[in-house]
């Protein structure tokens, strides 16, 4: 299996932390040199090690933060069909 590459272009902000230090967090991730994509997971405090998270196109994050904000997400920019 190839190798997962990631950079993080911008932290966002951090949600939580558990007792081990580590942080669920809002980051713009390019993974594998692609487009920046909006990402929430866990990371370790060097970021070196992380869990499943949740990856989330421009349009995804627009509709998740409308749906946050009791408003109803655009059925087209929201890739619904």
């Amino acid at each position: 299996m190839a190798e997962l590459t990631f950079e993080i272009k911008e932290t966002l902000g951090v949600l939580s932390e558990n007792s081990r230090g580590w942080t669920k967090e809002l980051n713009l991730i390019s993974w594998n040199e692609r487009e920046p994509k909006y990402d929430i997971r866990e990371w370790s405090p060097d970021h070196t090690r992380m869990g499943k998270g949740v990856t989330l196109s421009a349009d995804e994050f627009e509709a998740l933060r409308a749906l946050m904000n009791g408003e109803t997400p655009d059925d087209d920019e929201a890739g619904i069909m």
